[in-house]
């Protein structure tokens, strides 16, 4: 009785990600191989890879959501954007996703990031998961690496832990984020100048900001419990 109510407390988000009660997988590009320790385990015969949400705040995010999670992640066999790649914990189990094994799905995962150790541990995830771009570069600096994508793409994920969040947010979907993409914006409360009252005012300011600038608000949602003094706001490209 116990395996069947654990059967349906399994809901698939996407072809690759799944909850399973109160935590998330998904479906390992790269069998036998885990990116950062997290555990593997085969559902019916498949094998799939913990995705971690208080290392993630893509994860974060799903968990949190009061709509259906899946509509945070991008297509399949699309083309996306992430800027503020980090180490690779989100980007890896984006791929699984978006590219699948072999990039069976022909997905490009765009990764960008400033430091060149993130860089170097990016590349070599790449070798053995085809699709993952690794760039280094500024998300500010479109100029340097914005060849990369020749065209707008339907989805982009900025988390980058620096001053001017929102601005460099808005920068890169008017460069890069097609009409009616989604775009989010993981907001890290103590990387911006705020000399208001309060995160929670900090962060009506940034909703503001953000519908006055061409973008509807969807959802703004608290990564408290896995990332605290976080914020996630998804959005849609309106103009």
């Amino acid at each position: 009785m116990g395996k069947n109510n654990n059967r349906r407390r399994q809901t698939m988000l996407s072809w690759a990600v799944m909850k399973d009660g109160r935590a998330l997988w998904s479906m390992n590009a790269v069998p036998r191989r885990a990116v950062y320790g997290e555990s593997l385990r085969s559902f019916s015969g498949t094998e799939f890879r913990r995705w971690d949400p208080s290392r993630s705040k893509l994860g974060a995010a799903i968990m949190r959501t009061e709509r259906d999670p899946s509509w945070l992640l991008p297509e399949e066999g699309t083309t996306v954007l992430y800027l503020g790649a980090g180490h690779g914990t989100s980007i890896s189990h984006l791929h699984d996703h978006l590219c699948g094994q072999d990039n069976d799905l022909r997905g490009r995962l765009v990764a960008v990031d400033l430091a060149p150790r993130c860089l170097r541990e990016l590349t070599h995830m790449a070798k053995s998961r085809p699709g993952l771009v690794p760039v280094l570069g500024d998300a500010r600096k479109h100029a340097a690496w914005g060849v990369l994508l020749p065209r707008k793409v339907n989805w982009l994920f900025q988390d980058v832990a620096q001053a001017g969040q929102v601005d460099i947010f808005i920068g890169a979907c008017r460069r890069f984020l097609n009409r009616n993409g989604t775009g989010l914006l993981s907001l890290k409360a103590a990387s911006e100048r705020w000399t208001g009252e309060g995160e929670s005012a900090l962060f009506d300011k940034v909703e503001h900001q953000l519908n006055t600038s061409g973008y509807e608000v969807e959802e703004r949602i608290s990564l408290t419990g896995y990332e605290d003094n976080h914020v996630l706001f998804a959005v849609r490209k309106m103009e």
